[in-house]
């Protein structure tokens, strides 16, 4: 069992094959590869290589799944002041598909 820690944008992600993880949206065609190439972390069993700040010839290669986007509802209400606000927003992200983590021995 293989897995790696890879940042993208601000955030890590802990991630083995076939995970599928909501990264920031991308403009990319569902299908595509993507690589990420700050692996900060990665171990293979036993082995453990630990990135200082990121492993040198390290990368995640995902492939596009999907674009999904979620839809937020913000809702503001105090009694008795007739004060009512709806609103909405929706966040785009991009939804990878771990296919290999690629690490130098």
């Amino acid at each position: 069992m293989i897995y790696a820690v890879f940042e993208d944008g601000s955030r890590q992600y802990r991630v083995q094959e076939g995970d599928v993880v909501n990264v920031d949206f991308r403009d990319v065609q569902v299908g595509s590869n993507i690589e990420f190439k700050r692996v900060l972390l990665c171990q293979k069993e036993a082995d453990t290589k630990i990135g200082q700040p990121v492993i040198a010839g390290a990368t995640v290669v995902g492939e596009v799944v999907a674009l999904p986007s979620t839809k937020i509802y913000v809702q503001h209400f105090r009694r008795r002041k007739n004060y009512r606000r709806f609103k909405g927003h929706r966040q785009p992200y991009t939804a990878v598909k771990i296919r290999q983590i690629v690490v130098p021995s």
